[in-house]
């Protein structure tokens, strides 16, 4: 029977805080620095540690993705929201003869600052737009169905 294999020795340097966080978790497991350590090595040379890391990236790239595909949808009813908001008003707005235009312009500029007052609380703590919609959707879903 041959006898195991003797430890040898490494001295590395590393950076105080690395060596903080090295005691502490060395003493929260009641462990040498030493032993947690060569574990850290050992699972950093190992054949799998690069799958695992690949396994991360993947799951990370996976949650942008998701992000990015929201993104673009909420985007997308934005910019649909809009062209249907210019059609109508472009459709149902007569065009005012020179006298009323004062007045209209003076009317916008009161009810422009309603609104920026009005989309500056929604914005704090209102509902997204894109939470209505889904919402309105699952309640016509529902009437659809039952009807």
């Amino acid at each position: 029977m041959s006898k195991p294999a003797r430890k040898q020795r490494l001295s590395v340097y590393v950076d105080p805080a690395v060596m903080n966080r090295l005691a502490d978790h060395a003493a929260r497991r009641d462990q040498s620095r030493s032993l947690i350590a060569e574990a850290a090595i050992e699972s950093f040379l190992s054949p799998d540690a690069a799958e695992r890391q690949e396994a991360a990236i993947t799951k990370r790239l996976d949650q942008f993705d998701r992000r990015m595909v929201r993104l673009e949808r909420d985007v997308g009813i934005s910019v649909e929201m809009l062209a249907v908001f210019v059609r109508f008003w472009l459709a149902t707005t007569p065009t005012l003869s020179e006298p009323v235009v004062k007045a209209a312009h003076a009317k916008a500029a009161e009810r422009y600052a309603a609104f920026l007052t009005a989309l500056g609380r929604r914005l704090a703590k209102g509902p997204k737009l894109r939470h209505e919609i889904s919402e309105d959707l699952k309640d016509i879903a529902n009437t659809e169905h039952l009807g």
